[in-house]
């Protein structure tokens, strides 16, 4: 075990952990954030996306020793009130189904609209290639990223 500084949704953490524990348990078991998902464990689905440094990675094969400074935000600390454009865009265009896959479908989205703002369907379909929905939405999920593409994130 060893103790481990962690700056999650812009709060200042301490956690007491394996070197080797994924990033996603540290999330959901230490932290009580619950809203990003495990899914495969290998970085195949995107269920367990999050953002350190504002970058998509998956938390499930990233290790809480290789964090160090970074800044990591999940789902809750996108916005207070499900309020971010991404998230609006989401509720206007019925994507959620299921609901599992949710939260790594807004957090792939979000980081790619902040590297790119006017995406092409070619780019977001390259882009959230690697985010698996079971339920099938990927048209509404298209459409909802093009729609917060009009608001500046």
């Amino acid at each position: 075990m060893a103790k481990f500084k962690l700056k999650v949704n812009s709060k200042s953490l301490e956690v007491d952990v394996d070197p080797t524990t994924p990033v996603l348990w540290v999330i959901r078991d230490h932290l009580n954030l619950l809203g990003t998902k495990f899914g495969c464990g290998i970085a195949q689905c995107g269920a367990c996306t999050i953002h350190m440094n504002g970058a998509a990675v998956r938390s499930c094969v990233l290790p809480v020793s290789s964090v160090g400074d970074s800044e990591l935000t999940t789902i809750e600390g996108l916005s207070e009130n499900a309020d971010h454009p991404v998230q609006k865009a989401w509720l206007e265009h019925d994507v959620p189904q299921c609901g599992y896959c949710q939260a790594g479908q807004i957090m792939s989205a979000t980081a790619l609209l902040k590297a790119n703002n006017n995406p092409s369907d070619e780019e977001i379909d390259s882009y959230m290639n690697g985010n698996i929905c079971r339920c099938g939405t990927y048209t509404r999920i298209k459409a909802a990223i093009k729609t917060a593409s009009k608001n500046k994130i």
